[in-house]
């Protein structure tokens, strides 16, 4: 195959995978985000980067995208899988208590912040319905970029994801209202908004019924053949017909992937749909962003620089004030405002979508659809960095020390959880639920932090400092609890206690039985070996998939927690047997 036979599917394949393979790992080595990554590949083998000088250097079409058109379709799917692993991590449940959130805050957050901007837009001089509809356009927020940041568990990522999702529900709407306000639209523009939305809940609602009966049997069928390829034949034919389902009938296609994966959510076969569609959905999204970048034109923004500069500023400046005003009023922490504020100033994919359809109904200029389009790539490729100023701002005007705290009193008796980690944001979750006061401590300042931020009752101590416990009231407290993965310093912490209260119990966390016989020589009421328990539940489970009748395996299983037992017992010193599991160990 000669230079001049090159397919161009496959010299942009090679970009694509050359860009995920290779050049983003480089990214990755220096704590460059990927989205940033991805975005400057785009804009060096884009059209108006390295792509401008393959009719002059034919070598060049294979390290460069000349028309990023080709790649549209690939970039919407990106998304439309991002939307369906949001799906996968939600659940009708949770997306009910979101409610207010989503369409009270969302609600307001889009009309205040278009009508500000639109507002603004038409002092200087822009006709009314072009300023509205950048505005509308301006206020979105990127879902393709801010989610994979903010992910969709902590307070930022939450309220996050509330805003994304009116913005992507409230999309159709926007584009019937340009339609309707186009100089030359027919008078049926409201009858066709209103009909498309009837059809669409229509789809909706059939989707809600046929989905509850129809994809438990889909996938328990496919599981059963153990076949990976139909497993995931199964989830793209899911998420592509929910999203051709509403893309049909006018709505977003993204509404469709966001409820097929709310459906799947309800099913047992969430967590491997979303494992084996964890691959498209990087490289699909990474097709998005090589798009955003391509259409960056850097000679361009050198010869109006000044005056982009001020436009990226302004609109970024007037985002985040108002969104954090906006959440300070509906009663959030001065820190999380603050971060979320930053995190969602910056234009969205849809903002794209929205001036292109402005600039088609004639609402708008081509030149100013050109400029406000660059202003777009420009603060989608700075959102990592957004994100990263929005924690640091955050930490600022609420320091750890300055968060509530759920025990305000050191006399009050509560359970000490020292670390705050993986394992002891569990156990403080389970404490929570059983309604049993706790207060945890770490001498990591960023993870007090952040713990705190996402609502857990925590507190910078060094635990090692006796001092310190004696001053948050360990004297009093029920138990302390000990689950930092430092098998010296957890000995250590526990020799003290036990010399200074000899009634207090102290339960800590080991990596194995002999560990846990350390621990116990050291004073601990009870030590949990993590690692014994869960080698014991997987041996049983191999055995039983090999055949073993479950009795002989059972009493095998117990014969080995016994010897475990024995092992801890005399390692420890104790004259009982030790707990390894509450439920059955005695």
């Amino acid at each position: 195959m000669n230079q001049a036979e090159i397919s161009p599917v496959m010299s942009d394949a090679l970009v694509i995978l050359g860009a995920a393979g290779i050049v983003i790992p480089v990214f990755a080595r220096f704590r460059i985000s990927p989205v940033v990554g991805f975005i400057l590949v785009g804009v060096l083998v884009g059209p108006f980067g390295l792509g401008r000088l393959v009719y002059e250097h034919t070598w060049l079409t294979w390290i460069t995208i000349s028309d990023p058109d080709r790649l549209g379709p690939f970039a919407e799917f990106g998304i439309i899988l991002l939307l369906f692993s949001i799906g996968l991590e939600l659940s009708f449940k949770r997306l009910w208590t979101m409610r207010r959130l989503v369409f009270g805050f969302g609600a307001l957050e889009i009309i205040i912040i278009g009508a500000l901007i639109a507002a603004f837009l038409s002092m200087l001089g822009q006709y009314w319905t072009g300023a509205l509809a950048l505005g509308l356009a301006l206020a979105m927020s990127s879902t393709a970029v801010v989610l994979p940041i903010s992910g969709t568990q902590s307070p930022v990522g939450k309220i996050a994801l509330s805003m994304l999702l009116f913005e992507g529900i409230a999309l159709v709407p926007i584009i019937f209202l340009l339609g309707a306000m186009a100089p030359y639209a027919g008078a049926d523009g409201e009858g066709s908004m209103g009909e498309a939305l009837l059809l669409g809940g229509g789809v909706i609602v059939a989707m809600l019924v046929v989905g509850r009966l129809v994809l438990p049997r889909l996938f328990a069928q496919a599981a059963r053949t153990k076949s990976p390829e139909l497993f995931l034949s199964a989830s793209l034919l899911v998420v592509i017909g929910a999203s051709l389902a509403t893309a049909i009938t006018g709505l977003s296609p993204i509404v469709g992937a966001l409820l097929a994966g709310l459906l799947i959510a309800e099913t047992d076969y969430s967590p491997e749909v979303a494992t084996i569609l964890e691959p498209f959905r990087g490289l699909a999204l990474g097709i998005f962003l090589l798009t955003v970048g391509m259409s960056i034109d850097l000679s361009t923004i050198w010869l109006n620089f000044a005056k982009i500069a001020l436009a990226v500023v302004l609109v970024l400046t007037l985002k985040a004030v108002a969104t954090g005003l906006l959440l300070r009023a509906m009663g959030a922490r001065r820190g999380t405002a603050v971060e979320t504020g930053i995190l969602m100033a910056s234009p969205s994919e849809d903002t794209l979508i929205i001036i292109a359809a402005a600039s088609a109904a004639m609402l708008i200029q081509p030149g100013t659809a050109q400029f406000w389009q660059i202003v777009t790539a420009i603060g989608l490729t700075i959102t990592p960095f957004l994100a990263m100023l929005g924690r640091h701002v955050a930490r600022k005007v609420e320091p750890a020390s300055a968060v509530p705290r759920q025990v305000t009193d050191s006399d009050e008796p509560h359970v000490i959880i020292v670390g705050c980690g993986r394992v002891g944001r569990l156990v403080a979750e389970m404490l929570t639920r059983h309604d049993k006061p706790y207060l945890a401590i770490d001498s990591d300042s960023e993870l007090v932090d952040q713990c705190r931020r996402d609502g857990y009752n925590a507190v910078f101590a060094n635990a090692a400092r006796m001092d310190a416990l004696d001053r948050l009231g360990v004297q009093s407290a029920p138990a302390v609890i000990l689950t930092m993965d430092e098998p010296v310093l957890a000995q250590r912490i526990t020799r003290k206690l036990r010399g200074a209260y000899p009634q207090l119990p102290i339960i800590a966390r080991a990596r194995d039985q002999l560990h846990a016989a350390e621990l116990y020589r050291s004073g601990a009421s009870t030590a949990v070996p993590e690692t014994l328990e869960s080698s014991l539940q997987l041996s049983e489970a191999v055995l039983v998939d090999l055949g073993v009748p479950i009795g002989p395996v059972i009493a095998s299983i117990h014969e080995k927690r016994d010897e475990f037992r024995d092992a801890i017992k005399e390692g420890g010193a104790l004259d009982y047997k030790p707990k390894l599991r509450t439920g059955s160990a005695i």
